[in-house]
């Protein structure tokens, strides 16, 4: 919710990765706005004020969209498929 917040940002989505120290961990994934520059760094800086460190994700990445079913729903299985060797 706090990333949807942001200026800038249409929509997020945060998915689970394997990590090889702490098992899973946060990836975030963004779109932004139609010619809104946003900037992954500072995403995550602005949400080490607003949340718990373990809360935070680890990445974030801006894309053009998020892959979703027929419903409308985005599918985070392919997202995580995607970015499953992201720390391996």
């Amino acid at each position: 919710g706090y990333i949807n917040e942001m200026p800038g940002v249409v929509e997020s989505a945060v998915i689970g990765v394997p990590h090889p120290d702490f098992g899973e961990v946060g990836v975030a994934l963004l779109i932004a706005k139609p010619g809104a520059q946003v900037d992954a760094a500072q995403v995550l800086a602005s949400l080490k004020s607003r949340l718990a460190n373990f809360k935070i994700p680890k990445r974030c990445f801006v894309v053009n969209e998020l892959p979703r079913n027929t419903m409308g729903k985005v599918q985070k299985n392919l997202l995580r498929d995607q970015h499953k060797s992201l720390f391996a």
